[in-house]
């Protein structure tokens, strides 16, 4: 019997030492057909599912099993190429161009002697060129070229357009209708500027995502609907004569335990402008912190776009978080930025492994500056729209700054069925993968939107704070084809009206009288409902459904003082003055700094993780900002 299990014990000893021996890193560079180096290019083990990255020489390094393992190799505008390890230590390949997708070629150069070294090269065009900066690029399409230079000393960050939202006569547009937003990247990039000493631009601030960046003591939905709904009127703080509506939304929250298995995406941006600090670093930390957060039943795939877009991670579990972390640890920046393509191939990975009744999601990690393929705004809004009715959700960080890109990667959050954070610490990234880790990544309702209705008698005119992106046609409400926002499991929602009440003393200062219509009828208006400031409607959708539900609630009562108001409105009201400051708004009145401060101060509540101490401080910080500016003029 002894020596029976000796031989066992010797068969697997030698079995072992044939698998560690078999086990090695296979190193080597990829070319083209003219001899180019290839960097940026996505090498796959198909035996391990584990992927690399070739760095600015073309060299890669990968780990294989055996010498039955194959590698495939894949970049933008060449043929795919498998290869079999055999004995080899050391596999160089060359890659072919596939004509067939040349449709832009593109061609990035390496900085490591100043010389300009093309990785990818069309017959039709053959680039040789220098360049003496450190971050020059070509792209070529057909046998044109076009020199790009990204100077990051230069500012070049993009934010939409915001037109703040007038006064509203009720007797003209009675109705108020917008999607609901529960995008939060504004107040954390107002937070950067602020810490970094200057004021943020006037259209880097939406007042309605700096409010719902904080949480609020709603009460939780009881019933068979996802939400509860939370109005409140009082004195408007910065106007005595107008009130102040607040609109509370209460997602329901789930036990992470209880929430269904994910189907994840990373997708990475790992181009030449992701190098800095707090950029590609940052996002490495980040998802570190999400990948701990991982059950085994949720499955992470990760896929990276620089010149070319690959996938790096085939669906790997979330028990095999050190899997993950490698995979993560081995991306490097450098390259030009194919962000179509990224989408794309995320979007095609999370198809691929789709799970019904699941999280399918897309993570996109980014700066936003997509400066390769598809880079428009209208073409990634198209891109992103095609693909939002397939049941994949998209989750938006954005990092860094200098030439970031707001604008885009809001359209990619609000077209796709999404969510948008800005990460400018690791704080933040904790608040938004961790504490919030099922609100920000799991979808309890789709196509949420608001509409309401105001009652003439008591109301003669309004207008809705922030949500000037967000806004919809009244006909809008009804249609379910239209798309609106998204709510995550524990979110909460705020939404703040000014109102003029009827017989308010500065009426005629804000309500601009007109001509009476001559073909419109004159209806005399009913007192049945004099009790009543507003009907508030709410329409939203299950996660994999296309027919909405209706929750309907009219809000009446009196006014209450604004000393005399939950501490939740007078929080919120804070936030809003804070954004009107920095927006410099035409309807601040009187506001000051000071009385932000004193306001908020006042009303932090329960704050458990600091967050509204540190918008206390932040409103301090701005103050002493503008007053530096005010003396520089």
């Amino acid at each position: 019997m002894n020596k029976i299990v000796v031989l066992l014990t010797t068969l697997m000893y030698l079995s072992t030492l044939g698998i560690l021996a078999q086990s090695r890193t296979v190193t080597g560079q990829v070319t083209d057909e003219s001899g180019a180096v290839m960097p940026f290019v996505t090498i796959m083990n198909l035996t391990t599912k584990q992927g690399v990255v070739s760095n600015e020489r073309g060299n890669y390094s990968i780990n294989v099993t055996g010498n039955n393992d194959i590698l495939h190799f894949s970049s933008l505008g060449m043929k795919p190429h498998k290869e079999k390890v055999d004995k080899r230590s050391v596999v160089n390949v060359i890659l072919k161009e596939d004509v067939s997708g040349l449709d832009e070629v593109v061609v990035t150069g390496c900085q490591s002697n100043n010389k300009f070294r093309p990785f990818r090269s069309s017959k039709r065009s053959k680039l040789m060129a220098k360049s003496s900066h450190p971050q020059m690029a070509v792209r070529a399409t057909g046998s044109y070229s076009m020199y790009e230079a990204q100077d990051f000393n230069f500012n070049t960050e993009n934010y939409a357009s915001i037109n703040e939202n007038g006064y509203k006569q009720v007797s003209k547009q009675p109705l108020s209708t917008f999607s609901v937003d529960v995008d939060r990247a504004s107040y954390s990039n107002i937070r950067r500027f602020l810490n970094n000493g200057q004021m943020p631009p006037a259209d880097a601030v939406r007042i309605e995502e700096m409010i719902n960046y904080f949480d609020y003591d709603y009460d939780q939905p009881q019933g068979d609907d996802p939400f509860s709904i939370h109005p409140e009127i009082a004195t408007c703080p910065w106007n005595e004569a107008h009130y102040l509506l607040k609109v509370g939304l209460k997602g329901k929250a789930i036990e992470k335990d209880n929430l269904p298995p994910s189907n994840l995406v990373f997708l990475i941006d790992v181009s030449g402008s992701m190098n800095h600090a707090n950029k590609l670093p940052l996002l490495k930390s980040s998802f570190r912190l999400l990948v701990n957060e991982l059950r085994p039943e949720d499955y992470v795939s990760i896929v990276v776009y620089a010149g070319a877009a690959g996938c790096v991670l085939e669906p790997t579990s979330g028990k095999n978080k050190q899997t993950i972390l490698n995979a993560l640890d081995q991306l490097q920046a450098g390259g030009s930025t194919a962000g179509g393509a990224g989408l794309k191939l995320a979007y095609k990975k999370a198809k691929e492994n789709y799970q019904e009744h699941a999280n399918n999601r897309i993570i996109i990690a980014t700066d936003g500056d997509f400066n390769v393929g598809q880079s428009s705004n209208a073409a990634m809004e198209d891109l992103v729209a095609q693909e939002r009715d397939n049941g994949i959700f998209m989750t938006v960080l954005g990092f860094g700054m200098g030439n970031y890109k707001d604008d885009r990667m809001e359209i990619i959050a609000d077209k796709g069925n999404g969510n948008y954070a800005y990460i400018d610490n690791l704080q933040e990234a904790q608040k938004t993968l961790v504490s919030e880790f099922g609100g920000t990544l799991f979808t309890i309702a789709k196509d949420v939107k608001f509409q309401l209705e105001f009652n003439p008698n008591n109301v003669l005119a309004y207008r809705l704070i922030g949500y000037e992106n967000r806004l919809l046609n009244d006909e809008d409400f009804n249609d379910d084809k239209k798309d609106a926002g998204e709510i995550g499991a524990g979110h909460t929602v705020t939404a703040l009206y000014e109102i003029i009440p009827v017989g308010a003393e500065d009426s005629k200062q804000w309500v601009k009288s007109i001509d009476p219509l001559k073909y419109q009828k004159n209806v005399q208006q009913s007192h049945q409902f004099d009790d009543e400031w507003l009907t508030l409607k709410l329409r939203y959708k299950q996660p994999d459904a296309s027919n909405s539900q209706l929750i309907v609630q009219t809000v009446k009562g009196d006014v209450k003082d604004f000393n005399e108001a939950s501490q939740d409105f007078q929080f919120s009201a804070s936030v809003a003055a804070f954004g009107m400051l920095l927006r410099n708004s035409e309807y601040k009145e009187d506001l000051n700094y000071t009385d932000v401060y004193q306001m908020a101060k006042k009303a932090r509540g329960n704050d458990e993780q600091g967050f509204k101490a540190e918008m206390v401080r932040l409103v301090k910080t701005a103050e002493s900002i503008s007053q530096n500016y005010a003396t520089n003029e």
